[in-house]
């Protein structure tokens, strides 16, 4: 294998850099070239390419967002679109590829390989944490600290002013940012997709919550059934109109910052694990990471996982929210 390229796809998230410098560094060290494609799947049918060496991924395992760009392509949902993309990576000498994404992205490069011999190896880098294979997405890590971070700054004004407030963060289809963060930030409540959320119990606790505590947080992942936080404040007011209840929508901010150590340490075991397994000649898998091991999932596998949380951690929220 001589050159490689890599992507990332989706939504940014912290540490898609350091995966990055991981699969360059590593390819170097194999003899082997790399070219980055600017704008994810986009690039590919725009024959974006740029060359990769390890002075281009320097001093970025630090930042934020990713160096290559990211997009989400319509056109490369269509035949002619990856048809057009298989020509510019064949003109470029591409033997294999690194996807940096997440669910999107992936299948995405099985439904390219109906029509593509060059093998694909992802690493999962979304902030959602919501995929098979893995205990920990890149990028997951970095959002839930910078959701505490806010989160603890809204408990001082709360608590000056004797206020609820009720946090949106995202996740659409998994509540993983906000049960995490909802325990580690002592929050109230916690509304999160995986559970049926109780707001007639929420305002019953708020009705008997303790007299001396000045300050509440309510944590609400953004698709929850409740209906996000606008809707659950809208419910606090009328059944409880005593209280001083503030909305904060937290939005992008969870997907910038510079990256955590953990998602330092965990994108670049991905990207090393990516380029070596190229090299075994694998197509088709994820890199994960599952009890601090690296582990391959097949793509059709490694997809969006809709589970419960652990009932332990609910038990616990519940108790430790009193």
């Amino acid at each position: 294998m001589k050159t490689i390229a890599v992507f990332t796809s989706g939504g940014d998230s912290p540490g898609m850099n350091a995966c990055i410098r991981a699969v360059v560094r590593t390819a170097a060290y194999y003899n082997i070239q790399v070219k980055g494609i600017i704008g994810g799947y986009q690039g590919m049918i725009e024959n974006d390419f740029i060359d990769l060496d390890i002075k281009s991924v320097a001093n970025i395992i630090q930042r934020g967002g990713t160096i290559l760009k990211t997009a989400r392509s319509k056109d490369f949902m269509t035949i002619e679109g990856q048809e057009k993309a298989l020509k510019n990576l064949k003109h470029q000498g591409i033997e294999g590829i690194v996807a940096i994404g997440g669910d999107g992205t992936f299948k995405g490069a099985l439904e390219f390989s109906k029509i593509s011999d060059i093998p694909v190896v992802g690493c999962p880098g979304t902030i959602d944490n919501d995929l098979a294979g893995t205990d920990f997405t890149i990028g997951y890590d970095t959002a839930i600290n910078t959701v505490i971070e806010a989160v603890d700054k809204l408990r001082d004004t709360a608590e000056s002013h004797n206020r609820v407030f009720v946090v949106e963060v995202m996740g659409r289809d998994a509540g993983l940012i906000a049960l995490r963060s909802g325990i580690a930030s002592g929050a109230e409540e916690i509304f999160i997709p995986e559970t049926r959320s109780d707001i007639d119990n929420l305002i019953k606790k708020l009705a008997k919550g303790r007299k001396n505590k000045s300050s509440k947080i309510i944590m609400v992942a953004e698709g929850d059934e409740a209906g996000g936080a606008f809707k659950v404040s809208n419910v606090i007011k009328e059944k409880l109109p005593e209280l001083d209840v503030r909305v904060s929508i937290l939005g992008h901010i969870q997907r910038g910052g510079s990256p955590t150590c953990m998602d330092r340490v965990n994108a670049s075991r991905m990207g090393f694990a990516a380029v070596e397994a190229l090299k075994e000649g694998n197509n088709m898998l994820m890199i994960g990471i599952v009890n601090m091991n690296i582990a391959y999932t097949p793509f059709e596998k490694a997809v969006k996982h809709i589970e419960a949380p652990h009932p332990d951690l609910l038990r616990m929220m519940e108790i430790l929210s009193m």
